[in-house]
């Protein structure tokens, strides 16, 4: 079942029809394009997801993510998505540094007028309660 933005084959019959913007080509529609991992714990678990549509009518080739700093690290789908099929770009952020951040992951693509895309994460690590 295809989920995007919340809505879901199952549910999208209601009233209003909610349809991805058909395009020529490869696409690429995010669920989320900011992921805030609010305030999270000293070495918490930093893994989190992206997780995106191929809206297009040609297969979707991820050709490189790179994350903002060497504490963000971007995982890439290997295959290509196919059209109307769902994909995920992982990103680990390094918990073990304290205090705010906001990180950023460039994707590369042969996405149809976005052959590169920014996606965003932030939150807060607090501080280790062994070290206070």
């Amino acid at each position: 079942m295809i989920a995007v933005a919340g809505i879901t084959a199952s549910n999208a019959q209601s009233t209003k029809k909610t349809k991805l913007p058909k395009v020529e080509g490869a696409g690429m529609v995010f669920e989320n394009e900011t992921i805030d991992y609010g305030t999270i714990a000293h070495n918490a678990d930093g893994n989190r997801q992206f997780v995106f549509v191929n809206n297009g009518t040609k297969p979707l080739i991820i050709t490189n993510t790179q994350g903002s700093c060497g504490c963000t690290v971007p995982t890439t789908p290997k295959e290509p998505i196919a059209p109307g099929a769902k994909g995920i770009i992982g990103v680990k952020y390094a918990t073990d540094r304290v205090g705010a951040f906001t990180k950023t992951v460039t994707v590369t693509s042969n996405a149809e007028g976005q052959p590169t895309k920014v996606l965003t994460i932030k939150g807060t690590v607090l501080p280790d309660p062994v070290k206070s």
